[in-house]
């Protein structure tokens, strides 16, 4: 008897208080902020890659393969919209660095996965 009464409770405990997970959801805020943070790693680097001397193209692999080695293992990576963030590059590029002949077509090798 006291064990049916154990059983009824803890089973009708786990029903009434039972609470549903969900998957984490990914704000637009945080996309942004990530969004911004990688392109403010890629822009810094290619800026001072330039400012050694070193050519374009070289700062360009340069730039893209520590921005990849950085940010390769971040979870946000599969949510990322590749397009806003090359014009996001693009521009930076030519706010901080005076750079306004950048193609966006450069940073097609520039997948985080």
């Amino acid at each position: 008897m006291i064990q049916r009464v154990f059983i009824i409770s803890i089973l009708s405990l786990m029903v009434f208080f039972n609470s549903p997970t969900f998957a984490k959801d990914i704000s637009p805020k945080t996309l942004e902020k990530y969004t911004n943070k990688i392109s403010n790693k890629f822009t810094r680097t290619y800026c001072n890659t330039i400012q050694f001397g070193i050519s374009d193209e070289g700062a360009l692999e340069f730039a893209i393969g520590e921005t990849n080695k950085e940010f390769k293992n971040n979870k946000l990576n599969e949510t990322i919209d590749y397009s806003e963030l090359k014009e996001k590059i693009v521009y930076d590029l030519g706010d901080n660095c005076q750079v306004y002949d950048f193609s966006i077509n450069s940073l097609d090798q520039l997948h985080l996965n």
